[in-house]
């Protein structure tokens, strides 16, 4: 496998004016008043100079591909496509949870009780709306890095036996045979792959 997947390109604009009013005033200004003319000056020569943008740089960045993408698969990268995947998913969820900047609607049946507060959840005046969103989120985020990292273990399994190196013949006998604990881990690590698919569109920053 080689994947190469380029950043996205970006149009040129000019904020010239928006820059010098936002530094001044705050995010919120007047757009009604003329009365300062150097402010009109600039909201001029803004437009201006976005139109020379648009009529030349931009014009040629509009022709060329929106983001360069090359991916070469091999035969031995679809042998355990899961295991292949996981090792690419499970660093971008890594960097996805350090780097987001919101969180995405959870259903409660995908989070623990202690999640569930529909009071909070459903006005949004309420003070701990935001905090339990960014909370039911961040569980099910880390419920998913977990699935993907066990998967990219080569044997998770065998956390939960052991051989007994003294027995004879086949199969082996188990020295310790943890089955309910195994049961449990796989069923967390499919909740974590069911989760994945459920909020798959709601994995960007």
């Amino acid at each position: 496998m080689k994947i190469f997947i380029g950043p996205y390109r970006n149009r040129w604009t000019s904020n010239v004016y928006c820059n010098y009013m936002t530094k001044r005033y705050g995010h919120v200004w007047d757009l009604n008043d003329n009365s300062n003319l150097f402010e009109l000056f600039l909201d001029k020569l803004e437009s201006i100079l976005q139109s020379v943008y648009n009529a030349t740089i931009n014009k040629i960045l509009d022709n060329c591909d929106y983001q360069r993408v090359s991916v070469r698969i091999d035969n031995y990268d679809i042998w355990s496509m899961d295991d292949t995947l996981a090792l690419i998913v499970s660093p971008m969820l890594k960097l996805l949870k350090e780097k987001k900047h919101g969180s995405a609607y959870v259903d409660d049946v995908d989070v623990p009780e202690s999640l569930h507060h529909k009071e909070a959840l459903d006005d949004q005046d309420h003070p701990d709306h935001d905090d339990l969103i960014c909370k039911r989120w961040d569980y099910v985020m880390n419920e998913m890095v977990w699935a993907f990292e066990q998967k990219t273990r080569d044997n998770w399994e065998g956390d939960y036996y052991e051989f007994d190196e003294d027995s004879k013949g086949w199969p082996p006998k188990y020295k310790r045979h943890d089955v309910e604990g195994l049961k449990a881990h796989q069923e967390r690590m499919s909740n974590g792959f069911r989760l994945f698919g459920k909020y798959y569109e709601a994995l960007w920053d």
